[in-house]
């Protein structure tokens, strides 16, 4: 096999930057040195990488699915391979510790070898209520774009494009600017384990050639993971092009605990559930609801645990919380926790940059948090945690529900019954009882309100962009 390209093959010399009027900037959040830049496709690319696309997917959809799944287990092969690669590329390029991007390796050729195993049960034919001359296909329709974030550079791109591969479509990947060194890593990788030229691509561009992508008549969908603002954009324009998108738009998820919870465990999963991957997660213990008889104790307890995270270097396995991927990111933050303590939040840790080298954040927890703070109201995206008291049940599902977001959520109690009974009161694509939100290939991800909707993963992964056709013999 050979040898995945280290990354500064994809460095763009100052000479060569000078001709460039755009590009894509990789910065180090660890010093904010520029590791590389990629210059924004130009026309040419653009209409090279889509007819490359166009002419891939035709190619692979006539693959058998055999052969299909067989890919999907060399793309294992391959990913597991060129870990310490991928990894490292991960922590430099937005600052992920470098535990934390290996076990995101690995859970993307988990992703592979499940599909590849559970392909032939996804896609079989399906009968019908008419009995033995009806039944339903699943056909592929074409390329579909992926607009990825950041935050999980593989796992995001992955969990979409997987499933969408398995059924014979292609994928197109525009990823986020600072994480091109990790998409065109991936789409060598996978190549190298077998995907016809064309089938899984990259195209940087711009929001302008994000548009003329979803225009042509060569992209069949769009799936998008991102903010409300791109999200809703985006499926203007698909809509406008009468294209089928999937969004998956972030939240501010509760993470309930009631007087009955496992006290320990739901402290070290909401700490878990805050702040891995430095708090940068969609799915994550954002808004920590605390019935009134817990809500004391489990405050100690979470900020003895929360003080013991290690915050440092993302290159040292030890690392809990590294740098967050950008600036910007982190100004965004600290005015949020700022304007909710002006609103009467109260600081118990952190709060503040640190100061240094490096785009660092403290590890922050607010209290009192309630309804008109953005702490409450918005997505923070970084270590912040928001506690909060509810008098009861009935108060803890109602500040859980008074968001404008839906993604996901987390629920504390012994009683199984009684978290069903409450599951069906929560406004959220996915709950999580007595564990912290996570994303898995065999049960979907998706939300409700601005969250987002569609799903992935799982059986709907798959047929969200299949078309579903019916055979019907002999009718008369």
């Amino acid at each position: 096999m050979a040898r995945i390209l280290p990354y500064e093959v994809h460095f763009v010399s100052p000479a060569q930057l000078t001709a460039m009027n755009d590009y894509a900037e990789s910065r180090s959040p660890l010093d904010g040195a520029v590791l590389a830049r990629y210059p924004y496709a130009d026309d040419v690319t653009v209409e090279a990488t889509l007819a490359q696309a166009d002419q891939g997917w035709r190619h692979w959809r006539d693959t058998p699915l055999t052969q299909r799944q067989q890919v999907l287990r060399q793309f294992a092969v391959v990913l597991r391979q060129q870990t310490p690669a991928l990894a490292r590329l991960a922590t430099l390029e937005m600052g992920k510790p470098i535990a934390q991007a290996i076990g995101e390796v690995e859970k993307c050729a988990l992703l592979c070898e499940w599909y590849a195993e559970h392909g032939p049960a996804l896609l079989a034919d399906q009968t019908t209520p008419v009995g033995p001359d009806a039944y339903i296909s699943f056909l592929p329709i074409g390329p579909i774009l992926g607009v990825m974030p950041w935050n999980f550079p593989y796992w995001q791109a992955l969990r979409g494009a997987v499933p969408i591969l398995l059924g014979g479509n292609g994928y197109v990947l525009k990823h986020a600017p600072n994480v091109m060194g990790c998409a065109y890593l991936l789409a060598q990788c996978a190549e190298q384990a077998g995907f016809p030229h064309g089938t899984f691509s990259v195209l940087n561009v711009t929001p302008s050639g994000v548009s003329r992508a979803i225009a042509d008549r060569r992209i069949a969908g769009v799936a998008v993971t991102g903010s409300v603002r791109a999200g809703a954009a985006i499926a203007a324009q698909a809509g406008a092009a009468l294209k089928k998108t999937v969004l998956e738009l972030g939240g501010n998820d509760p993470f309930i605990v009631l007087a009955d919870a496992d006290l320990d465990a739901a402290v070290q999963a909401a700490v878990i559930g805050r702040f891995q991957n430095t708090g940068q997660v969609c799915i994550a213990a954002k808004r920590i609801i605390l019935e009134q008889p817990i809500a004391q104790a489990f405050t100690k307890r979470f900020l003895d645990a929360t003080r013991k995270l290690v915050v440092g270097d993302p290159l040292q396995t030890n690392t809990y919380i590294g740098p967050m991927a950008r600036y910007d990111l982190r100004d965004e933050l600290h005015q949020q926790v700022q304007v909710s303590l002006a609103a009467g939040a109260e600081l118990l840790l952190g709060g503040d940059k640190i100061a240094g080298v490096g785009n660092y954040y403290a590890p922050t927890v607010l209290a009192n948090v309630a309804p008109g703070m953005p702490a409450f109201d918005q997505e923070l995206f970084g270590p912040v945690a928001s506690l909060m008291t509810a008098r009861d049940a009935t108060h803890a599902i109602a500040l859980a529900n008074h968001s404008e977001f839906g993604l996901s959520g987390a629920l504390w109690t012994r009683d199984r019954a009684r978290a069903a009974a409450l599951a069906r009161q929560l406004e959220t694509g996915g709950l999580f009882v007595n564990s912290f939100s996570a994303s898995d290939p065999r049960v979907p991800i998706g939300g409700v309100k601005k969250s987002g909707y569609g799903r992935e993963l799982s059986y709907f992964g798959v047929h969200e962009f299949m078309n579903a056709q019916t055979v019907w013999f002999n009718r008369a």
